[in-house]
């Protein structure tokens, strides 16, 4: 199948490393020009080097502070003017798991859980902020948010909150943007295989998924790449997990 994306420009936040990198790579063989965004400028460097060697595609790194709105304003610029243009974005700066480990209520940090939100939530805003005047001008866009499964399951209450605030502004924005050709989507992964996953890791997502395994980061990406794709018009404001099925729970 053609996904229609050869010569589109995307912005992938936290794209240095795990998912996002993957992301990334899965764009540009898929004949897509990348920025890559993050905030360690020798990370970036190597990835960018590495994944155009790969794809033969441009693939250009731009460190960025997804916490703060010049640094994002600034990077997000950079990028139109860089790639001449951008199409797709991608949020998937955040760190896995989240930064509060809060099992319970007493546990709860105040500035760890407002970092995490300021971080994988409102920066999700500013970045797509920064963008939509830019895509709703050419009449067509898509952004992709990363979120995560805990926001089916109690347990970690920030890490719930985080990607229920994901799922949240997912929706707000596709309403408002999808009369100007933008989709928003989100995708929620469950633990997922990249470059830093362990074997006892690995054991135990085995018994978290339908699959009876761990889900690739590069299954995660392929449909992230559909949803980047003008094939996917069809889906708008939706919510994708991309864990393999959790064994136990119906979503209706």
């Amino acid at each position: 199948m053609d996904l229609k994306l050869k010569g589109k420009r995307a912005i992938v936040t936290g794209g240095s490393r795990g998912i996002g990198k993957t992301i990334a790579l899965q764009l540009a063989q898929e004949g897509v020009d990348v920025v890559l965004a993050a905030r360690g400028k020798e990370a970036l460097e190597a990835t960018a080097a590495e994944l155009a060697a790969l794809t033969g595609r441009r693939i250009v790194p731009l460190t960025v502070d997804t916490a703060d709105k010049a640094s994002v304003d600034a990077m997000v610029e950079q990028a139109i003017e860089t790639l001449g243009g951008i199409d797709i974005l991608v949020n998937a700066a955040a760190l896995p798991g989240g930064i509060s480990p809060a099992t319970q209520l007493d546990q709860i940090v105040d500035a760890q859980a407002l970092e995490d939100i300021d971080i994988k939530v409102i920066g999700y805003l500013r970045t797509a902020r920064a963008l939509a005047p830019h895509l709703a001008a050419n009449g067509w866009g898509r952004i992709i948010n990363i979120g995560g499964l805990a926001i089916y399951h109690t347990g970690r209450p920030v890490a719930t909150l985080r990607n229920v605030g994901v799922a949240a502004i997912t929706k707000n924005l596709a309403d408002e943007l999808g009369p100007k050709g933008i989709n928003v989507t989100a995708v929620h992964p469950g633990p997922t295989r990249t470059e830093k996953t362990d074997a006892a890791t690995e054991a135990w997502a085995a018994t978290k998924s339908s699959l009876g395994r761990m889900v690739d980061a590069s299954e995660v990406a392929c449909v992230v790449t559909f949803l980047a794709s003008p094939l996917s018009v069809a889906i708008n404001g939706e919510a994708i997990p991309v864990g393999g099925g959790t064994p136990g729970i119906i979503h209706y």
